[in-house]
């Protein structure tokens, strides 16, 4: 051959991109995760675990949290100090607690204007109400309050803080180990799954970090956001965004491991295997991020940012943990080769074509597709009733809300001190109802609180008074101290009073919400245009809005989904028995998980946004393992027919489909780690739900109507009018 002929180049991608493209992905990874990795220890900088902040703007609560500044002075949230001795507290006790009080305004946080302290009628309680800068650290001032009095007050008196601000910390407290434990918990929890299922050194560690990266990428981006004020990130939401990217990444990591390792058994080259492996995963994984991330977004239509918020912030971690597993783990793979599988690494064998198995080589789960195409009809008829028999379950959920210091599970300092609170002074004590009316129509106002039967007492914002506050009687305004002592004038913002009027029930028991009730309706006559807010109308408020989110959101979510489905699988029966397969795994996980919470948990209730988010989670997430599967079924179908399509479907997916499961059950069953009662629940409704699907749904469920209804799955797309019309040729032959 002639020096200037030379043999053409086979066509594809040249060498030096096949080193450089992967390089670039691992630099740019690495460097996300270097940038934001140091962030984990930054979340608290951005996070509000206020619950006002959640309301929508237009909620009562949320109008008299706004106009609360003009009447007291300050942005404050109030601690309750409640001090307890088994003996009467003297008055030389009462004059060391005075003394001791004055200097709580040397702790960073704390405001000048401390109230007195109050002796109960049985004298063996003292309160005092210490304002706190709502800018502050709650749970460190807290801390710092409690140490200060612990330390110097006279031996046999207990120092408990309570109140809002006391409740705040607490929730604060509980939310610490979300940086620390929680991640800890999940990582190590889907590393021992990943060994157990890849029996490998290299290959979980890989996977795992494909999961780390996607976490650093996407806090960056949502503490961002959060500076900017953009989105509300509450603790609540970083943990459920740290569980759905680690679990959310794993298993679509699985999903290309697993198509990976089949390309490597059938060409020795890494780049087509590579090239082949993201041909295979790219469908399954965008459709299934794609259905979680407009599920997610659903939840824009919430009227409280605690959930509207949820749905951007998750979605960020669901992109990331698309890009992650379709760019990183890719290149990393393709670097490590078949190393990256040792010590089992793939050899090529041509005979590992999919289309020249036999369902005998894909060994239990060969089994299993087997099992079921003898008998489906039986099977999706008695997995039906037994799922419908556990939705029975839901009648029990108690959704409706819990008590404020019911939030927390184990020991909590507030709930101890809202108990003694409760034990010595009137209940609703240190929490009152605050009511803005008219000034001209301030008697009138007081009257209507002071005939409901809830209310004990009822006073008024009052610059001029030692106190802050002046009491009201059906008699008008009254002095503090002697009769002839001079009338505090009440403060005016424009036009406007404050009126307090003091529970006679806890301002979280259930009496009390229905005070509030009554006095909104008393009010709401036209005349009035009062607003009623505190903590107790927050509660309600939160509640409400929760109902009402839960109603709007869960149909929209169905259709959105139901959408999807259609346009991946070309077809309108099959979406809808999807649809249909994971709602009524989710009443199952929601029915057991409700006879779970009453008769093994013990727990005081639910939340009303834990039916919406288990639903978002389960139906989202659930309908994933159904895409893995009919995708591949669909595959499948175009080769070998339907019957052999859905068997064949089934065992080919089963390994990889149910390590994701596990993977996902185990994130979120990590959630149960942080002591607060809503992370718990969500915990164990997704975690089992999960489970269900893995291998009730997929495996026996979808499988067995699918081979019971025949090729009709696929009405009306064209694979169903192929196969009739391959039918109706084969009978006339």
């Amino acid at each position: 051959m002639s020096p200037t002929h030379r043999a053409p180049r086979p066509a594809g991608v040249p060498r030096p991109l096949r080193v450089i493209v992967p390089a670039l992905l691992i630099l740019i990874w690495l460097t996300a995760g270097a940038i934001g990795g140091p962030y984990f220890g930054r979340v608290d900088e951005v996070t509000s675990n206020d619950q006002t902040t959640f309301l929508p703007e237009s909620a009562e609560a949320t109008l008299v949290q706004e106009q609360l500044g003009d009447f007291t002075g300050d942005e404050a949230i109030p601690a309750i100090v409640v001090i307890t001795g088994n003996t009467p507290v003297g008055e030389e006790d009462l004059a060391v607690i005075e003394d001791e009080t004055t200097t709580l305004t040397d702790i960073d946080g704390v405001l000048e204007d401390i109230s007195p302290a109050i002796s109960s009628e049985d004298q063996l309680a003292v309160q005092i109400f210490v304002p706190i800068d709502a800018d502050a650290d709650l749970t460190a001032v807290v801390e710092e309050i409690d140490d200060a009095l612990a330390a110097d007050l006279p031996e046999g008196l207990t120092v408990q803080v309570t109140g809002p601000a006391g409740f705040s910390a607490d929730l604060g407290e509980a939310f610490t180990g979300i940086d620390g434990l929680l991640l800890a918990v999940a990582l190590i929890a889907v590393l021992v799954i990943l060994i157990v299922v890849y029996r490998s050194f290299l290959l979980p560690l890989i996977v795992l970090s494909t999961s780390v990266f996607a976490l650093c990428a996407a806090l960056l981006t949502v503490w961002r956001l959060a500076a900017a004020d953009i989105v509300l990130f509450s603790g609540q939401t970083q943990g459920i965004l740290f569980i759905l990217v680690i679990g959310a990444s794993t298993d679509y990591s699985l999903l290309y491991v697993a198509r990976y390792r089949d390309e490597l058994r059938m060409h020795e080259d890494r780049w087509p295997a590579t090239l082949k492996a993201l041909r295979g995963t790219l469908e399954p994984v965008l459709a299934s991020g794609g259905t979680v991330i407009a599920g997610l977004m659903c939840l824009l239509l919430s009227d409280l940012k605690s959930n509207s918020t949820l749905g951007p912030i998750a979605s960020i971690g669901i992109l990331f943990a698309m890009l992650s597993a379709l760019t990183f783990l890719p290149a990393v793979l393709y670097v490590f080769g078949r190393a990256a599988f040792w010590p089992r690494s793939p050899h090529v064998d041509p005979s590992a074509a999919e289309s020249e198995q036999t369902l005998e080589d894909h060994g239990a789960w060969g089994r299993v597709a087997q099992a079921v195409s003898r008998r489906p009809r039986p099977i999706w008829v008695v997995t039906a009733l037994v799922l419908a028999i556990g939705c029975a379950g839901v009648l029990q959920l108690r959704a409706d809300g819990v008590p404020q210091s019911e939030l927390v599970l184990g020991a909590s300092s507030a709930r101890d001190g809202q108990a003694a609170l409760g034990e010595h002074f009137p209940d609703g004590a240190g929490s009152p109802v605050q009511v803005i009316v008219d000034q001209d129509r301030l008697q009138d106002g007081a009257d209507v609180l002071l005939a409901e039967d809830g209310i004990d007492s009822v006073a008024v914002s009052a610059e001029d008074s030692p106190s802050g506050t002046a009491p009201v009687t059906e008699d008008g305004v009254q002095p503090l101290g002697p009769a002839d002592a001079p009338v505090p004038e009440p403060t005016v913002a424009d036009g406007r009073v404050l009126l307090q009027g003091t529970l006679t029930e806890a301002p979280d028991s259930a009496a009390a919400d229905q005070t509030v009730r009554n006095l909104r309706a008393a009010l709401d006559d036209g005349d009035h245009e009062a607003l009623v807010g505190g903590v107790t109308a927050t509660a309600v408020d939160t509640n409400d809005a929760s109902a009402h989110d839960r109603a709007l959101i869960i149909p929209i979510v169905l259709v959105v989904i139901l959408g999807i489905l259609m346009l991946l699988l070309r077809a309108v029966l099959a979406p809808v028995l999807l649809i249909a397969t994971t709602v009524l795994s989710f009443g199952t996980a929601l029915g057991v998980s409700a006879l779970v919470f009453n008769h093994v948990f013990d727990f005081p209730g639910a939340d009303p946004a834990v039916p919406l988010f288990g639903f978002v989670f389960l139906v989202a997430l659930g309908i994933d393992y159904n895409i893995f599967l009919m995708t591949r079924v669909r595959e499948e179908t175009l080769v070998h027919g339907t019957r052999q399509g859905v068997v064949r479907g089934l065992a080919v997916t089963g390994g990889v489909i149910t390590s994701a499961g596990l993977v996902l059950a185990a994130t979120f069953a990590a959630l149960s780690v942080i002591p607060i009662l809503f992370l718990a629940q969500i915990a164990f409704i997704v975690a089992f739900g999960v489970l269900l699907d893995t291998f009730v749904v997929r495996t026996l469920l979808v499988p067995a109507l699918a081979l019971d209804i025949g090729r009709a799955i696929w009405w009306p797309s064209r694979l169903a009018r192929r196969e009739a019309e391959a039918a109706h040729e084969a009978r006339s032959s």
